[in-house]
C-alpha cells in the first residue's frame, strides 16, 4: 500500500466516523446516545419528569440482616437524600414535587421513582400498600423502584408483573460492580449470581431493568470500570446508570478518605471513562445518566461534580471533539476492550 492509499484509507475512516456521528445526533435528538429524556419523549409523546418518593423502607444492610452501616458510599438517605419526607402520604409527596419542577414541567405526568433504601424490601402485603396507590395516581405515567438484587424472590417479581398491567414499571438494579474484590470493599453484600438470577426473575416477566454502576470506586482501573460496562451490555437489560463516585459527609466512605486517601476522578478522567463505557453499549439500551448529583451540603469530592451544566457541557463537548457515539464499539456476540 502507498502513503498516498494509507491516507485515502485513514481519510475514509475519519469520514464516516463524521457520518456515523451525525447520524447518533439525529437519531437521538442531538445527542450522541440514547437518553432518558428521548425515550421518555419516544414513549410517552411529552416531557416526563421524575418524582423521587420515599416509601418508607430500609434496607438488609441497615436493619442488621446484613450489617447496619450500609454500603460505604451510601448517605443517610439511603441515596433519597432529594426524595420527599417519608412521614408524607403518596399524594403529599407528589404534591410537593410538583411545586418544586413547577419553573420547568411542561407536561402532566410524571415518573414515582422510589429512590431510598431498597425498595422492595418489605412483605406483598407492604408493598401493594405503598405501589397500589402510585400506580392507580392519575398524573403517574410510569414506576421506577429501585432496589437491591437480593431483594427479588419470585413472590416480589411476580406482583411487579401485576403492577405492570397497570402502570408500566421499571426495577433498578444496583450492581455498582463486577468485581468481586471492589465489591466487598463497598459492602455490597450479594454475589453476582444473585444478580444475574433477578435479572433473569425479572426479564421472564416483561419487567425493564436499569442497572446502577459507580464509576471511581477505590482501587478501580479504568479497565476495570470498562468491564463493567461490557458485561451489562453482554445482558438482557434495558438501561443503564453510569454514577460518579461521590464522597459523602458521614459515610463510612469519606472516613476512608480522610485516612486512607485514594484516587479521585478528574473532569477529564471521568469523562474518558464515560464515554469508553457507553461505547460498549447497545444502542437501544437507554441511557438514563452520565453523571450524578451529590447534595452539595454533603459533598467532599469531587467537588467539580457539583456543577453540573459545565459538567454536562463538557462531556457532549468531548463526544464532539472524540466523534464517537453509543455503540460505536459494540457487536451483539462480544464486547471487546
Amino acid at each position: 500500500m502507498t502513503e498516498t492509499d494509507r491516507l485515502a484509507g485513514h481519510k475514509a475512516e475519519a469520514d464516516g466516523a463524521v457520518d456515523s456521528y451525525a447520524k447518533a445526533l439525529a437519531r437521538w435528538n442531538q445527542k450522541p446516545y440514547y437518553s432518558l429524556d428521548c425515550y421518555l419523549k419516544e414513549t410517552f409523546h411529552e416531557k416526563i419528569y421524575k418524582l423521587a418518593i420515599d416509601g418508607g423502607f430500609t434496607c438488609p444492610n441497615r436493619d442488621g440482616t446484613l450489617g447496619s452501616r450500609g454500603c460505604i458510599f451510601c448517605s443517610q438517605g439511603g441515596s433519597g437524600d432529594f426524595a420527599a419526607r417519608r412521614d408524607q402520604s403518596l399524594e403529599a409527596q407528589i404534591e410537593e414535587g410538583k411545586r418544586l419542577l413547577k419553573n420547568k414541567h411542561t407536561g402532566n405526568r410524571y415518573i414515582a421513582y422510589f429512590q431510598a433504601y431498597t425498595n422492595t424490601y418489605a412483605s406483598l402485603p407492604k408493598l401493594r400498600q405503598i405501589y397500589m396507590p402510585a400506580a392507580l395516581h392519575p398524573e403517574v405515567a410510569a414506576i421506577s423502584i429501585a432496589t437491591r438484587p437480593d431483594c427479588i424472590s419470585t413472590p416480589v417479581a411476580d406482583f411487579l408483573r401485576e403492577l405492570s398491567g397497570i402502570k408500566p414499571v421499571w426495577v433498578e438494579l444496583g450492581l455498582q460492580t463486577i468485581h468481586e474484590e471492589t465489591a466487598r470493599l463497598i459492602r455490597r453484600g450479594y454475589p453476582m449470581s444473585c444478580f444475574e438470577e433477578a435479572l433473569a426473575m425479572l426479564r421472564e416477566r416483561g419487567i425493564p431493568v436499569i442497572v446502577h454502576t459507580i464509576l471511581g470506586l477505590p482501587g478501580e482501573s479504568p479497565q476495570d470500570m470498562e468491564e463493567t460496562a461490557m458485561y451489562v451490555a453482554s445482558k438482557n437489560v434495558q438501561g443503564i446508570k453510569p454514577q460518579l463516585l461521590h464522597v459523602l459527609e458521614g459515610t463510612d466512605l469519606a472516613q476512608l478518605y480522610k485516612t486512607e486517601p485514594f484516587h479521585i476522578l478528574s473532569l477529564e478522567e471521568y469523562t474518558q471513562i464515560l464515554i469508553r463505557c457507553i461505547e460498549v453499549m447497545p444502542p437501544e439500551t437507554v441511557i438514563h445518566r452520565i453523571t450524578g448529583d451529590g447534595p452539595k451540603k454533603l459533598l467532599i469530592a469531587p467537588l467539580w461534580s457539583g456543577h453540573k451544566k459545565y459538567v454536562m457541557n463538557y462531556i457532549h463537548k468531548t463526544f464532539k471533539e472524540l466523534q464517537t457515539w453509543q455503540g460505536r464499539r459494540y457487536t451483539p456476540c462480544a464486547v471487546k476492550p
